[in-house]
């Protein structure tokens, strides 16, 4: 396969740069490693306040930003035709270069700094000091956390560094994005200790507190029974909203309905807080379109959620999230409602929100992938199949993008009256749950996958939680959640203690 030349430091290179070679190694790339002459390292005030959030949230295994001793440098058989510079600081050549930026700057300490300060960083793929070839916009999931932010952010620079020499090799590496305006002036131990001191201590702080008095997320599901254009026609929440009542002690997310028989069903994520691990209900709607108990349907040994439920070739299927267990399941009612059996499993991997869609005679699953590290939220991988129980192809797009603002699907495909097609997706820029946009499927066939720039779906109308990530409708029964401020009680505050 193609020969490239991986450029890490000398001195105190990055786990996440070892990862990079470790990963393009196991791709089949005829790989060698070069040395950038100087040290890599970061500042000690940087290192003593990652290794104390550390310690605050328990996390004891290796880190993508830890310093390495040494990468051995290594030699190929074959000349270079590419070369990989994981330090930002190569000097020029004829072989073609990709290097990273990040927001602007070459070294990755200035993703630590931009997280320390309360940023998201953007990760560009640069063509020999010119061009814009690929770009990243992570998930930053734990904002209160500058160490585990930086994870986050450095996990998605090794998915970025990962993808791009595929794309090189096939013809597919575009220059078709200016680049960003950012920091060039890179970060120091100054700006890196402001921007700890100034932002994130109080953000840690702001956290704990919040934490002793409310739940960490308390999700409630609203529906209603309309005739009309629904938010995906509208893009707004409008009024009619009513909400699934929940005992407080779990919550109610991720609904999809579905109707039967002529009964209308909620299908939801049940996560009890008490064990921290959902499962999955069914919640049954009377003649009168008033909803009953709900019931648990389905439960595994790990966490299930997002249970998109559809009727194929003669049966009722589930496509619960599990990406827990390392898989994602198919499921087949029997009987329908009360009882699930697991039939396939479909896709290996850390999937989340898969979501089922037919398109020209092709089935095709859209979901994200975590990738090994980092966020679940950010990295858009799309698979196509001819029947229902696979095989499952990977699109030769994989990752399609990295982008916190739309990659995590929020909701089955609709089909507008206008003959639009439309995925809600998840826009975590105000972080996991912040809110929901419409994003218009432009693309799809064996070569490429494009979607349009997500709308944000407006808040308001009679809707209490303007913070939600799921949208689904079936008939008249449509439903959204939406993430609620909930105390805890005086029993959960005691045993936190």
């Amino acid at each position: 396969m193609l020969p490239i030349d991986v450029i890490v430091p000398q001195t105190a290179p990055r786990r996440w740069q070892k990862l990079v070679i470790e990963r393009l190694k196991a791709d089949g790339y005829d790989i060698a490693v070069l040395h950038q002459p100087g040290t890599a390292g970061w500042p000690a005030v940087a290192s003593a306040a990652f290794a104390f959030e550390r310690r605050v949230f328990r996390r004891h295994g290796p880190s993508l930003a830890d310093a390495l001793p040494a990468i051995p440098a290594a030699v190929s058989g074959r000349p270079a035709e590419l070369r990989l510079d994981l330090t930002g600081q190569a000097t020029p050549s004829d072989i073609p270069t990709i290097s990273l930026l990040f927001d602007g700057a070459g070294r990755d300490f200035a993703a630590a700094t931009a997280v320390a300060a309360g940023g998201l960083p953007t990760i560009e793929a640069i063509l020999d000091a010119k061009t814009v070839v690929g770009r990243a916009l992570p998930m930053v999931d734990k904002r209160e956390s500058s160490a585990l932010g930086t994870e986050d952010v450095l996990a998605r620079a090794v998915t970025l560094a990962v993808s791009i020499p595929r794309a090189f090799a096939e013809g597919r590496l575009a220059a078709n994005e200016p680049l960003s305006k950012g920091g060039r002036q890179g970060a120091g131990a100054m700006r890196f200790a402001s921007a700890y001191l100034g932002s994130a201590l109080p953000r840690l702080g702001r956290e704990a507190l919040r934490r002793l008095r409310f739940r960490h997320a308390h999700w409630r599901v609203g529906f209603r029974f309309t005739d009309g254009p629904g938010v995906a026609e509208t893009g707004a929440l409008g009024t009619g909203w009513s909400v699934l009542p929940d005992a407080g002690d779990h919550f109610y997310a991720d609904p999809f309905p579905f109707h039967w028989q002529g009964r209308s069903f909620i299908f939801v994520e049940d996560y009890p807080h008490a064990t921290g691990k959902a499962v999955i209900s069914a919640v049954p709607f009377d003649a009168k379109g008033v909803p009953q108990t709900p019931q648990v349907v389905l439960e595994e040994p790990h966490h299930l959620s997002y249970p998109q439920v559809f009727e194929r070739d003669g049966d009722i299927w589930m496509l619960p999230e599990g990406s827990g267990g390392g898989q994602l399941t198919l499921y087949r009612a029997s009987p329908f409602p009360d009882r699930w059996v697991a039939e396939a499993a479909l896709l290996e991997g850390e999937i989340s929100d898969a979501t089922l869609f037919e398109h020209d005679g092709t089935l095709w699953l859209f979901a994200t992938d975590r990738d090994g590290y980092g966020s679940t939220s950010d990295t858009l991988v799309v698979f196509s199949s001819r029947a229902l129980s696979g095989p499952w192809k990977p699109h030769p797009m994989n990752p399609v993008m990295i982008d916190r603002r739309m990659a995590r699907p929020g909701g089955a495909f609709v089909r507008r009256r206008d003959g639009g097609i439309v995925l809600p997706v998840q826009d975590g820029t105000l972080g996991y749950g912040g809110g929901l946009g419409l994003s218009e499927l432009l693309q799809l066939d064996a070569q490429t996958v494009r979607l349009s720039p997500a709308r944000p779906v407006e808040a308001g109308g009679d809707w209490p939680y303007p913070k939600i990530h799921t949208l689904n409708r079936a008939g008249r029964l449509e439903t959204i959640d939406g993430i609620a401020a909930v105390r805890k009680r005086a029993q959960d505050r005691s045993s936190a203690s």
